[in-house]
Parts: C-alpha cells; structure tokens; sequence
C-alpha cells in the first residue's frame, strides 16, 4: 500500500466539490487535500476522519424503478438502461443547487459517472464526478453499488482531480475495508486520472478508448 501513496500525491487534489452527493451523502466532512491527507512518510493522519464510516452501499431494482439509498430509504428511479458495459440511472434529487442526476455503473472500470444538473437536460461542457467501487448486477434487473471513498473529478479539458484519499486510508486504518481492496481502489483511481489525461483531458475520448460509450440526456 505505502508503494501506491507516492503516485496519489502527484495527483490534483480536487478542492471546491463538497456538495458532491451523487450517494446521498449529505454531512459527510468535505475532503481534505492530497498534502493534508497524506504524509511525506506514506502514512495518513489519523486524526481525520475520526470515525470513517463503512463503505456505503446502493440497491437498484430496475424492474419496479427504485433505488434502496444507503441510509435503507426506497426511492424511485425515472430511467434506467442497461448496456453491456454497465447501467444507467437518472432521477430527480431535492438539492438547493442541482434538481437532477444522470449516472452509469460502470463494473469493468470500478466506476460510477456521475453528471447533475439543474433540469433535466445535459450541459456538454458537465463536470464529471467519478466515484470508485464495487458496481455489478446482482440478480436479474437488480443491481448494486458500493463506493470506496475515492474520487475523481473530470472537467473537459482540464487535468482530473483526485479526492477522498483522507477517508480512503482512515478507512482502511480502522478496518472498514481491507488491504485488498484498498490498493484496489487506487490502483482503479489512478487509472481513471491516468486514462483522462492520456485521451486530451477528456473522459469521453478515454471511456471511448476502453470500448464504452455514454450516453446522456
């Protein structure tokens, strides 16, 4: 794990995305920096977050279009589409600065998108908020997401940024999730930043590289 940390400190640490809430997280403490969260040791600081919580999990029933959020509320789902590469949801959210979420799963890539808008239409020039985890159908037309504190943030054209490290190794300090999948989600992180800036700062052009295309509203 420590061989891995080196490579998250050359990543940009995304600073100004605290109201992300692609998994109804709200109050969950705003990341920290790349500098703040990992020391020039490869070790964390232990004193943030003091008590990380376990992975969140997600459950989507595409036949009866609900989703069961993490906190175990069922809410309903306006779309879903399943493409061999993974699943996509939209729905409507009550938030004070967005009113609509368009995501894909994406299993083969450890990958949710995520894209939020104020209506329900798609802004081409839309940031894209990438979360790491575990995504796959679990049964028939019933799928499962679980996030693994990591982010990233994909603006066209600009240098991804990386968020969450703070949380991930806390995390995994405190035994929410083990080594494995631990470097797992890094290894899934770096990647992700990795492929953008490699494909012109473009998630598209990187997605389009890895055989998946998104399609929005």
């Amino acid at each position: 794990m420590t061989g891995l940390l080196p490579l998250l400190g050359t990543v940009p640490a995304a600073d100004g995305i605290a109201e992300y809430d692609a998994r109804d997280t709200r109050g969950v403490p705003p990341p920290n920096s790349i500098v703040d969260a990992v020391a020039d040791t490869g070790t964390h600081d232990t004193t943030a977050p003091k008590s990380p919580h376990a992975p969140r999990s997600e459950y989507f029933n595409l036949a009866e279009l609900t989703r069961t959020d993490t906190r175990g509320f069922v809410k309903s789902v306006e779309t879903y589409r399943a493409e061999p590469w993974g699943l996509y949801l939209a729905r409507t959210v009550e938030h004070p600065h967005f009113r609509y979420l368009e995501s894909w799963l994406l299993p083969a890539l450890s990958l949710r998108v995520t894209v939020r808008h104020r209506g329900p239409a798609h802004d081409r020039g839309q940031t894209y908020y990438l979360e790491v985890g575990d995504y796959a159908a679990i049964a028939p037309k019933k799928w499962r997401a679980e996030g693994h504190y990591l982010r990233v943030v994909a603006r066209p054209g600009h240098p991804a940024e990386l968020a969450g490290v703070d949380e991930l190794l806390a995390a995994h300090a405190a035994g929410r999730l083990d080594t494995a999948r631990t470097i797992a989600t890094v290894e899934h992180a770096i990647a992700a930043v990795e492929g953008i800036a490699a494909h012109g700062h473009r998630l598209e052009n990187w997605l389009a590289a890895e055989g998946i295309t998104l399609t929005w509203l």
